[in-house]
């Protein structure tokens, strides 16, 4: 006999507020937890469920809920993480896209299998970070890809996707363009690279390194000191709400970037191999007097302008309108148009 298939776990009005890092209030009409690829494929076969509009949820750290959400939520909780494979000049790791990432990050380290580390504490999900192509302190996630499956929202066929497929760009991939709503990440797998090489080219670490004298830090040195970095910027999830990064570094031309030095020689930038500029969007937000300022009760964080928190009760179009006045306010003064990172619903 063949087991009997586990039935959807379905939920009917479900409160949101305590699956997004922000801390919004809103209500799912209908809430579907995903644990396993045959759930992905039950719900596109499902006579009600099938042709719905979807929202897929993982940690919800991208997230910025404005009103209640009548879409299908599919909450990722797909578990497991495992070496797949080791050749020569690489470790390949697999997990389950509803692990949670700096879990991921922490168990390679214990395993020996160096990395991730500069990713250490990124918030959400391992099924998240392709989508988003998180990246932090001189590393992205593309640089450590090795492919991931995905089951088709139309079809319900899974198929595998390796890095070309995916069209990472910064902090974006094709499941944020052709795809975005068509398909779920299920596992992503993971290439880390042998001989280990640290990535140390980023301001925050060599502070680290010029303060302890430690020159040739180890993976989990590198780990420890990321983690210390971001715990002094940005305010915890379960203490103060929060989506991480609110606004995406802007990317401009060198020409661009020299009439803007030519009026604030301090602005923080970042060459790029291309010839154009990465500036440091916390800054131009900071340089307008955003920092601890707030509309309602939705504020930007004391520590780190990059950051939109809840105050306590604040409501999405709060923080949305919050977000329009300081884009309002770089462009004015800079001439950039700030990109919001999360996913406004």
């Amino acid at each position: 006999m063949s087991p009997v298939a586990s039935p959807l776990q379905i939920e009917s009005r479900v409160s949101l507020r305590e699956h997004n890092s922000f801390g919004l209030p809103a209500v799912a009409r209908t809430l579907v937890r995903v644990r396993s690829e045959a759930d992905v494929r039950r719900v596109v076969d499902h006579p009600e469920f099938g042709l719905a509009p979807k929202l897929i949820l993982g940690g919800g750290s991208n997230l910025v809920l404005t009103r209640d959400v009548d879409a299908v939520v599919l909450k990722i909780e797909i578990e497991g993480r495992r070496l797949v494979a080791e050749t020569g000049d690489a470790w390949i790791v697999e997990a389950g896209a509803g692990e949670r990432w700096h879990d991921l990050v922490a168990w390679t380290l214990e395993q020996g299998l160096p990395g991730l580390e500069n990713l250490a504490l990124i918030p959400g999900t391992v099924g998240a970070a392709p989508v988003q192509n998180i990246g932090a302190y001189g590393v992205e996630l593309k640089d450590r890809f090795h492919s991931l499956d995905a089951v088709d929202l139309v079809t319900g066929r899974s198929v595998t996707l390796d890095a070309a497929m995916c069209r990472f760009g910064y902090r974006d991939s094709v499941f944020k363009q052709a795809l975005a709503g068509k398909s779920v990440v299920t596992r992503v797998r993971l290439r880390l690279p042998k001989p280990w090489v640290p990535a140390l080219g980023y301001l925050d670490l060599e502070r680290k390194m010029a303060e302890t004298g430690n020159t040739h830090p180890d993976a989990r040195t590198i780990f420890d000191w990321v983690c210390a970095i971001r715990r002094a910027k940005l305010p915890d999830p379960a203490v103060i709400g929060n989506a991480g990064s609110f606004f995406k570094n802007p990317v401009v031309s060198a020409e661009q970037c020299r009439d803007i030095i030519d009026r604030d020689p301090e602005i923080v930038r970042y060459p790029l191999p291309d010839g154009s500029v990465k500036l440091a969007a916390g800054w131009l937000i900071d340089a307008c007097g955003w920092k601890g300022k707030s509309v309602g009760r939705a504020g930007v964080y004391e520590r780190q302008a990059l950051v939109l928190v809840n105050r306590g009760g604040a409501s999405g179009a709060e923080v949305v309108t919050l977000a329009r006045a300081i884009q309002e306010s770089v462009y004015g003064r800079f001439g950039i148009r700030l990109e919001p990172e999360p996913v406004i619903v």
